[in-house]
């Protein structure tokens, strides 16, 4: 598939795997960089969406985030959520929301960057499809490593271009080190465990833990 033709301007947030911190990432991106929200593929919708989590903890409004291209209630993957309602995923069918570098897109994908889409195309061809440089949310805690060497790999095998990583959970050091070193991708900084998500939380997150310079 030929690279995206839309000219965005912001980042795609993909992870590790699923459940490891996407959304939170994705919360975090919109308030720091002041930018619009969109999850193309949802699934699991009947347990609510990730946009309405992102609205929800960063106070943004309905003006400032995108509808789902394709939205399932079953918490599957996209492939087989798409199947299950009898629909197929068509990726051409999937068009970006405007953005500049004064109003940049935060897009979130679905589950981990081999994730099938449909009967042939994963999580890396919406990547492409799109066309922003990808921020990989992995886990700080042990097996982070494989997992996110993995994903870096995938994601290079895919030409698709790597902006960095932001562990999320406990702090660690030797495997923030391991996946700079061995995964030639910078850490662009570092979600600790949250007891609460909110707007104030995040920023400062942001604040204490992330290069705003590396967002620029």
């Amino acid at each position: 598939m030929k690279q995206s033709r839309h000219r965005l301007s912001g980042f795609f947030v993909s992870g590790t795997d699923t459940n490891v911190g996407k959304t939170v990432l994705s919360a975090l991106l919109c308030g720091a960089l002041v930018a619009r929200y969109w999850k193309p593929i949802q699934t699991g919708a009947v347990d609510g969406t990730d946009r309405e989590k992102v609205m929800e903890w960063t106070g943004m409004t309905l003006g400032e985030v995108a509808p789902e291209a394709y939205i399932f209630d079953d918490p599957v993957s996209p492939h087989l959520a798409a199947r299950r309602a009898k629909k197929k995923i068509v990726l051409e069918k999937i068009v970006p929301p405007p953005s500049s570098p004064d109003s940049p897109l935060v897009v979130e994908g679905a589950g981990g960057v081999l994730v099938p889409i449909n009967d042939s195309q994963f999580m890396t061809d919406l990547m492409r499809h799109v066309g922003l440089p990808v921020v990989v949310a992995a886990r700080s805690t042990l097996g982070t490593i494989n997992h996110t060497l993995l994903t870096l790999l995938a994601l290079r095998q895919a030409k698709i271009s790597v902006h960095g990583v932001v562990p999320i959970g406990p702090p660690d050091k030797d495997n923030e080190k391991a996946i700079e070193q061995y995964g030639n991708a910078p850490i662009l900084g570092r979600i600790p465990v949250l007891q609460r998500i909110h707007r104030q939380a995040l920023a400062e997150v942001f604040t204490k833990h992330f290069d705003r310079n590396a967002f620029r």
